[in-house]
């Protein structure tokens, strides 16, 4: 962990690297940390490790503790390292807790485990979450755990609260969010959380939000940063290309299974040459055709690079 701001740290594509598993089904470390490396020599901006990529759900505490530390080592401070936590207050802050203990810069906050919360409740839960250690937490809003603008300002402002992730994709909620934080004097770090980000980058970048995080960074690092590269610069042209050969094909097959956003990232991972394993039970790995099909999708965007090269 480095005395640098976490939010200073964050402005670049943001690295969710899957966890690996070796034929056992244990936890392979090794193959963990050179994927990490991989990413971070690709020019990731951050590794946000065992978080909803990595399979956050599926690791014992002594797992993830274990993870965090290996990201943490072989990013070297080179990068900042974010920790994923969740299930219920006491476990999130017990996660936390680990997080900061194997070195980590700073905290995903996820959803709490199975109960739909009013927003008291929530701001409560996230309070203390970032109560519980000196590490920045960045709140995850998706399925059970939506904010409202009101509960928004409340968070920002808790010390330690550093920023909103977006997994949502109700722009009209995130506008008014933005809005009203601002109205305030307030400062969020905004990241549009959406499976595969990219494809919605545009409509974010338009209510200012130009953080993201990208699965496709984790088995296609030059697709995933030619298109940042492009929005962040306002090529348009070369978003709309990849997006309509990509990024699309992709969000559509991702569509055909359930658990995709996940099992089929980790299955491109392995094809291009990092045995990561397969993904843990309740996750089932994607069908045969579909593979072969996100082969042909991934080769696609690869041509479009060089054509436009």
């Amino acid at each position: 962990m480095t005395s640098a701001s976490l939010a200073d740290r964050l402005d670049g594509l943001l690295f969710f690297p899957v966890t690996a598993f070796g034929p056992d089904g244990a936890v392979d470390l090794d193959t963990f940390r050179a994927h990490v490396r991989d990413g971070i020599d690709a020019g990731a901006a951050a590794v946000f490790a065992c978080c909803g990529t990595g399979e956050f759900h599926a690791l014992t505490p002594e797992e993830f503790h274990a993870c965090v530390r290996a990201a943490v080592e072989e990013a070297a401070g080179r990068v900042p390292v974010v920790a994923g936590a969740g299930y219920g207050t006491a476990l999130a802050v017990h996660y936390a807790r680990l997080a900061e203990d194997a070195g980590a810069d700073g905290l995903l906050a996820m959803p709490p485990y199975l109960v739909v919360a009013d927003q008291a409740g929530l701001l409560r839960h996230y309070t203390e979450l970032a109560a519980a250690t000196a590490l920045d937490v960045i709140v995850y809003q998706r399925d059970n755990a939506v904010l409202t603008p009101e509960t928004v300002v409340a968070l920002a402002r808790v010390d330690g609260v550093i920023g909103l992730k977006d997994g949502l994709g109700d722009l009209d909620l995130m506008q008014r969010i933005v809005s009203a934080v601002r109205a305030e004097g307030l400062d969020l770090l905004y990241f549009n959380g959406l499976p595969t980000a990219e494809l919605t980058g545009l409509a974010y970048r338009g209510i200012g939000v130009t953080l993201y995080s990208s699965a496709v960074f984790c088995f296609a690092p030059d697709i995933a940063l030619a298109f940042h590269a492009a929005l962040a610069s306002g090529d348009d042209a070369t978003v709309n290309l990849l997006i309509d050969g990509f990024y699309r094909p992709l969000v559509e097959l991702r569509a055909q299974g359930r658990g995709y956003a996940v099992s089929l990232v980790k299955a491109a991972v392995r094809s291009a040459g990092r045995d990561v394993g397969e993904v843990r039970p309740p996750l089932s790995e994607p069908a045969p055709e579909h593979l072969k099909e996100l082969l042909t999708i991934i080769e696609r965007g690869r041509a479009l690079l060089a054509a436009g090269a």
